[in-house]
């Protein structure tokens, strides 16, 4: 049985992945919690570039408490919102 009690709810991890996408792109709060599942993001919001995305994977495994390999790292998590949170979870519970 593996022990989860340590793994942040699904409603923490996309509050704290809000958080991180407000700060590190500077959308501000209020544009952050207006994501949602189909939320364009890399080729969508000017922000969001190749630099952004390292910094995003850097702040995601700090703030999430996650091991991000290279290899699991394709363009498809940054086309939307509701990817890059389906990934953040999966990431979390595993």
């Amino acid at each position: 049985m593996t022990d989860t009690s340590a793994a942040p709810s699904p409603s923490g991890v996309d509050a704290t992945l809000r958080s991180l996408l407000a700060d590190i792109l500077g959308l501000g709060e209020a544009r952050a919690a207006a994501l949602t599942e189909k939320s364009g993001l890399f080729g969508e919001l000017p922000e969001f570039d190749s630099m952004a995305v390292a910094t995003v994977l850097t702040e995601m495994e700090d703030r999430l408490g996650i091991i991000i390999d290279d290899d699991e790292i394709d363009g498809e998590i940054f086309e939307t919102y509701g990817n890059l949170l389906a990934f953040s979870l999966r990431k979390v519970t595993d």
